[in-house]
């Protein structure tokens, strides 16, 4: 007899719900980017050494970021609507214990609980896009990443207003933005609640198979979509962690300046993470894969090698272009393991931000070594992994809608 599994019915596409969880993800990585932002503060007040330092962020890293395949692919056998509010209580919960520990210890678990709720939320609120979507699998996803990317923007300048002049207990301001959340959640887990539990049907073990690549080739193409994140991310992580430094080394501008070059790049980020979800909708998600990170490489290229007048230009476009593509390698990923939507989607963020932390520390190492523009030498390379998307299995949602 076929096992069964139990799937929502499709649903129209929902923007109230769609924007719900998009400005929770805002919420929620604003918080997320506060802790390296406090860094210097938490420093000082507790005379850390840096290997401390990096103890705080690998308690952060092993839960937000481990945690969340498994916490994926608990939820696809047992779904937990209401984890997302509970998540955002421990993220609330991390920060009211940030803005009042006392020691490395109390820092330590206020990382591991923040880290925790982090955990939570991805893998479950990336299901909820994908419910919500109507079909738009790439459009719903932009849109959910979108609120993620301008959160992580928005926490380090409001860390800078408001943690920075007046101290640790500044952190508990932040507690308004899971407050703020928790509301917004408990009214997205009762629509994910009503789609999964009271209009359910039953999707048979051999459908499920018939949707999917044999396991050979489903590995082959996990292992790629892994290697095109580890190069996104190792890329966007000179950007993101070292381009104020470069600027201000290779053409003597002023923080200020750099600053805005920064914060343009951001914007082109946010940008082209809206644009490709529907791009990759309309067109197919192996060829915005392709063209995101293969695409981009002529342009970092010639970054390392370009004046100020059109350094800006080019980490606008390399932006823009980049950044399109996570969205499109999730729902490939999705679409290519039907029914482990959690799964997929903690895999997946977990990893990138692994690599984002790793990429970031590496680099770092060979700043110190070498010199800032040696790495962005060194890194314009990266994005030529992305001619491996060449070799993706093509899958049956992977087409033109």
């Amino acid at each position: 007899m076929a096992q069964t599994a139990t799937f929502p019915v499709p649903v129209q596409l929902s923007l109230r719900v769609l924007t719900g969880i998009s400005v929770c993800h805002l919420l929620n990585d604003l918080v997320q980017s506060l802790l390296p932002s406090i860094y210097p503060i938490l420093k000082s007040s507790f005379h850390l050494t840096f290997g401390e330092i990096g103890f705080v962020t690998l308690a952060y890293q092993l839960t937000a970021s481990l945690l969340q395949p498994f916490v994926g692919q608990y939820t696809d056998r047992r779904p937990l609507p209401y984890s997302l509010p509970f998540a955002m209580a421990f993220t609330l919960a991390g920060l009211i214990l940030m803005g009042l520990a006392f020691n490395l210890s109390s820092l330590l678990l206020a990382a591991v609980l923040i880290g925790l709720g982090s955990a939570i939320f991805h893998p479950e609120s990336s299901r909820v896009a994908r419910l919500a979507s109507g079909g738009q699998h790439g459009l719903a996803q932009s849109f959910f990443q979108v609120g993620g990317n301008a959160g992580s923007a928005i926490g380090p300048l409001l860390a800078a207003l408001i943690v920075q002049p007046r101290g640790q207990i500044a952190v508990l301001w932040f507690s308004i933005a899971a407050l703020l959340a928790i509301p917004l959640l408990l009214r997205v887990a009762r629509w994910y609640a009503s789609i999964h539990f009271e209009r359910p049907v039953a999707l048979s073990g051999a459908a499920k198979k018939a949707t999917a690549v044999p396991a050979r080739q489903l590995i082959f193409a996990l292992v790629l979509l892994l290697v095109l994140i580890f190069s996104k991310y190792f890329y966007l992580a000179s950007i993101s962690n070292f381009y104020i430094f470069y600027l201000i080394e290779h053409f003597g501008v002023s923080v200020q300046s750099a600053q805005i070059h920064l914060f343009v790049f951001l914007g082109a980020v946010a940008a082209g993470t809206l644009v490709g979800g529907p791009v990759g909708d309309r067109y197919g998600r192996k060829l915005v894969i392709l063209g995101s990170i293969f695409g981009v490489l002529p342009f970092t290229l010639i970054l390392p090698h370009a004046n100020l007048f059109w350094t800006g230009p080019l980490t606008f476009i390399i932006g823009f272009i980049l950044s399109s593509a996570f969205s499109a390698i999730l729902v490939y990923g999705q679409d290519l393991i039907p029914g482990r939507i959690g799964m997929v989607s903690g895999l997946f963020f977990g990893f990138a931000f692994g690599m984002a932390g790793i990429g970031a520390a590496v680099l770092g190492h060979f700043a110190d070594a070498f010199g800032v523009i040696t790495v962005y030498r060194i890194a314009a390379w990266l994005p030529a992994l992305g001619l491996f998307a060449i070799f993706l299995p093509r899958v049956r949602h992977d087409r033109a809608s």
